[in-house]
């Protein structure tokens, strides 16, 4: 009898562990990603629906800070630095929080702190990065699954939409488009920069590519920096010219890559710039 027991117990513990049915989520999961201008804008949140219920005003009385969705905190993650309703809001990932001043208005917040689940037990206003206070607008029809959308997208701006139950807010946001575009517009009509070059260089030399070109391509970047030399680059010349063919040159290199090295105090660098001096009987 105590043997039977034991294998009853065993066979239910076993039943339970291996119990994986799956059952849909009463506020399923949502991920937003949309680009706006050249800035990756993500949302990520849960899903609740009406289901028969009064919404705003009851499950979720006035006055008090709503989640904006259900489960974990919603979330936002801008990619660069933008404005929300007028306000800096670095890049980064951010809680959305709504609070709910009445049917006509209501505080739309971002919030520095995305560890909580649902609303902070303590808030911190210190942890609100922007606030936007924004008119609810009643739609004439029911929405039964509460959305946030992206809308009125444009080069430089959007619109974060949240929409539930018969109520509609939204909040404007811009983003760093024009500053984006133009640095770029810069970089490519001023050619390429010193470390473009370095890298191309290094890339050719270490991939076994035409030596020649990276020859130029490091007596550029090095020109380029003569008002700050750097020995790690000077360092990467004496290798290429060496393998150029260019032995005087690569000496010449090396040895002023030793003594920048040696003002720096970076030992790394000295005893690369010795290694190659006494292999190419200049040291």
């Amino acid at each position: 009898m105590k043997k039977l027991v034991l294998l009853f117990v065993a066979f239910a513990t076993l039943t339970a562990v291996n119990a994986q049915v799956e059952t849909p989520q009463p506020s399923p999961s949502a991920t937003l990603k949309q680009k706006v201008g050249l800035t990756d804008v993500t949302i990520e949140y849960s899903r609740p629906g009406v289901k028969g219920r009064t919404i705003f005003g009851g499950l979720e009385p006035w006055g008090t800070i709503w989640r904006t969705g259900a489960n974990k905190n919603t979330t936002i993650t801008f990619s660069d630095d933008v404005t929300f309703a007028g306000q800096n809001v670095k890049a980064g990932t951010y809680a959305i929080f709504t609070k709910l001043n009445s049917a006509k208005q209501w505080d739309i917040m971002l919030y520095a702190d995305t560890n909580n689940w649902g609303t902070p037990q303590n808030w911190d206003d210190s942890k609100v990065v922007a606030t936007a206070k924004t008119e609810v607008h009643e739609v004439p029809f029911n929405v039964e699954t509460m959305a946030i959308d992206i809308n009125n997208i444009k080069n430089d701006s959007a619109v974060l939409e949240i929409i539930w139950e018969k109520s509609y807010a939204a909040v404007p946001f811009t983003v760093p488009t024009d500053a984006k575009v133009t640095a770029n517009i810069n970089g490519i009509m001023n050619g390429p920069t010193a470390d473009d070059y370095f890298a191309s260089a290094v890339y050719y030399l270490e991939s076994d590519k035409d030596i020649k070109t990276a020859e130029k391509w490091i007596d550029k970047a090095v020109e380029m920096n003569k008002a700050n030399p750097k020995f790690w680059v000077i360092h990467q010349q004496a290798l290429i010219k060496a393998k150029a063919g260019d032995k005087k040159g690569a000496i010449e290199a090396a040895k002023s890559s030793l003594a920048l090295a040696k003002a720096a105090k970076y030992d790394a660098y000295i005893r690369k710039n010795e290694e190659v001096l006494k292999q190419w009987g200049a040291l």
